[in-house]
């Protein structure tokens, strides 16, 4: 075994100790595909309000432009398979679906701290230069893993692995080592579209390509104030995020549940009540939500995903209608809004009646629901 082989195999070894599940290795150089990809996604207006794609879009495709000593990439892989499957929780429609990788204490700390522990290793080591990066800075991670070789970018644009299936939180270690690249991963789809014929809002214009605008992920993540009216009864009982077109996908079946404990799921968000979360004020929010990734979307924009939930309920009691009608006071013209809206869907009749006293209301959002809701 060559002396670089050997350090390949040091590097592997070492990622494992930290409990990394796949560690593979990629050039630093530029990705000329990967940057017409994003340049095409940016020009359809595909990415919505997420302003910062646009910004440091060559940094984004080229490594080494990100950091130009950069020589490789040391990707790697965390294994967070849910035990159960997460399908199952869409037939509960009094109960919110928050997305599997949100279920637990949020990813990027915890795989930072290991992602550092392997670099200060690799520094002892070799005397290298490194930097660390886990999905806060313009780097490109799917494709970047698809070259490396963990996997390759499916019919839905996400990450599949032969190994995991759709389950692998990602990181990366880039170093001034010229290490031994790992083949890139083929493609294994097939003449399978499973995954774009189960998407609710229909957001793929065609395989391997996505409109953000359209997916619910980033509708109840990303997408700040109120929501198409088109767009709310299709997202169901989806209050963050969104994993159909994870969990459909057919190579699932090598998947296994996560071992790290530190990214174990938490019972408080499987299936939480949606009366229970309609109530909660921004302090309550905070404090049910602390280290997860869930206060990402903040408060209101929650809340009026909850409420859109409520209003998709196929047989809502009063004590749901009551809970949506609390929400006509709400500090909040988006959740008021919302509120509007959720009452008309739960009942047309008493969504009419109470939506009169909010037609006075100081907020333009407000008074354009309760003027859809006089034309219904």
């Amino acid at each position: 075994m060559t002396a670089a082989a050997q350090l390949k195999e040091k590097i592997c070894e070492a990622a494992a100790a930290q409990g990394f599940d796949a560690c593979h290795i990629v050039s630093a150089e530029s990705d000329a595909k990967a940057g017409q990809g994003l340049q095409d996604f940016i020009n359809a207006g595909h990415h919505g309000q997420m302003d910062w794609m646009e910004s440091r879009m060559d940094e984004r495709a080229a490594p080494q432009k990100l950091w130009p000593e950069a020589q490789s990439v040391i990707m790697l892989g965390v294994n967070y398979g849910p035990k159960c499957d997460p399908l199952a929780s869409l037939k509960d429609d009094d109960k919110g679906v928050i997305s599997v990788y949100a279920q637990r204490r949020d990813y990027h700390d915890v795989i930072k701290k290991k992602l550092k522990a392997l670099a200060r290793w690799l520094v002892d080591e070799t005397q290298a230069e490194v930097k660390v990066f886990v999905d806060t800075a313009p780097v490109m991670e799917k494709p970047l893993a698809m070259r490396a070789g963990l996997g390759w970018q499916g019919k839905h644009t996400n990450l599949v692995s032969r190994q995991f299936g759709s389950w692998l939180f990602l990181g990366s270690v880039f170093t001034t080592l010229k290490l031994l690249p790992d083949a890139p991963e083929d493609d294994h789809c097939g003449a399978c579209t499973a995954c774009l014929d189960i998407c609710p809002t229909n957001a793929f214009p065609a395989p391997y390509q996505l409109d953000a605008r359209r997916c619910i992920s980033y509708l109840t993540i990303e997408h700040d104030g109120m929501i198409d009216r088109d767009l709310r009864p299709l997202m169901g009982n989806h209050i963050y995020g969104c994993d159909d077109c994870l969990a459909v996908c057919p190579w699932n079946k090598f998947a296994q549940s996560g071992a790290e404990i530190k990214l174990a799921m938490q019972a408080d968000y499987d299936r939480p009540d949606l009366i229970e979360l309609s109530r909660l004020d921004n302090a309550a929010f905070r404090q049910f939500f602390a280290g997860t990734p869930v206060k990402r979307s903040g408060r209101d924009n929650f809340i009026r995903n909850v409420l859109i939930a409520l209003g998709n309920m196929a047989q809502p009691e009063a004590v749901h209608i009551e809970a949506v009608e609390a929400r006509l006071d709400d500090v909040s013209d988006v959740v008021r809004a919302s509120a509007v809206w959720a009452l008309a869907q739960m009942n047309i009749a008493v969504g009419k009646t109470l939506a009169e006293k909010m037609r006075d209301d100081d907020s333009a959002l407000v008074r354009q629901e309760v003027a859809a809701l006089a034309g219904a």
